[in-house]
């Protein structure tokens, strides 16, 4: 209730457009780990994989920021004067100079994107220090997920492609399942700190699975993590409350993964 009451405060009570690629929730939560980060944004800000630019006009609007939006085509823009710069970042950088941007959100785009490593990077590239920016993605690890990779082997959003595979929105253009300690991970790397997961919202229908197997799963993951750290010493005191974080209630339970992270100043 605390995130809608805020959300409206942000938009001035106004609703999104239905033809907004992220939804409102997403929207909602974004604009609310911003406004948690403390400072508020300064200078320029870009929106990568802007769509219909409903993200974008929120943000500029509440912080007055100069909006940059870059996406794969400029057809998805409603606002005219809007303009896009168009890059291809399965083959192209961002067509940026480095420290540009106060703030860099990337909403419901890495999953389309053949290396979402290298997307991270140019993001890190093109912020200011002490920049921010906001990345999601669909949360893979809620138990509706869990349990549909149990009996199909795909993700809950993720599923099979033909060969011939052109759709970029929806799930069907969904070709990269990116779960929270990866996108941490690549986060880190790139020389991020400050990285944090939330979720837009919880999903009902992981509710019951949550309440049979939500300490099932804990107890069996202390096996694993003990073994992970002792036998495979691939979990330490720099990565460990990354990996304690995979089942948190938050994401056993919510959506969409919503991860903020600072580049330092």
């Amino acid at each position: 209730m605390r995130a809608r009451r805020l959300f409206r405060k942000l938009t001035g009570g106004k609703g999104v457009g239905l033809y907004e690629l992220s939804t409102p929730e997403i929207q909602r939560a974004v604009l609310c780990a911003i406004e948690a980060a403390g400072q508020p944004p300064k200078g320029d800000c870009l929106d990568i994989g802007s769509g219909n630019g409903q993200l974008l006009r929120l943000i500029a609007a509440r912080y007055s920021l100069n909006p940059y939006a870059c996406d794969y085509t400029n057809q998805l823009m409603e606002t005219p004067t809007q303009s896009v710069d168009i890059a291809n970042l399965n083959r192209e950088i961002l067509p940026y100079a480095d420290n540009r941007f106060g703030l860099v959100t990337c909403v419901e785009t890495i999953e389309h994107l053949e290396n979402f490593r290298a997307v991270v990077r140019e993001i890190y590239r093109v912020l200011k220090p002490g920049g921010f920016a906001v990345i999601s993605t669909p949360n893979i690890l809620n138990l509706r997920s869990r349990l549909r990779y149990f009996s199909s082997g795909f993700y809950n959003l993720f599923g099979p492609l033909a060969a011939e595979e052109r759709h970029l929105h929806g799930p069907r253009g969904h070709i990269t399942p990116v779960s929270w300690f990866y996108l941490a991970h690549a986060l880190l790397n790139a020389g991020f700190e400050n990285v944090r997961p939330t979720v837009d919202k919880y999903q009902r229908r992981s509710i019951p699975a949550f309440i049979l197997f939500a300490i099932p799963i804990r107890l069996m993951n202390r096996t694993v993590f003990r073994r992970d750290a002792t036998k495979y010493q691939t979990v330490n005191n720099k990565n460990s409350w990354a990996v304690r974080l995979m089942n948190s209630r938050d994401l056993l339970l919510g959506r969409t993964l919503i991860v903020t992270a600072t580049k330092p100043a």
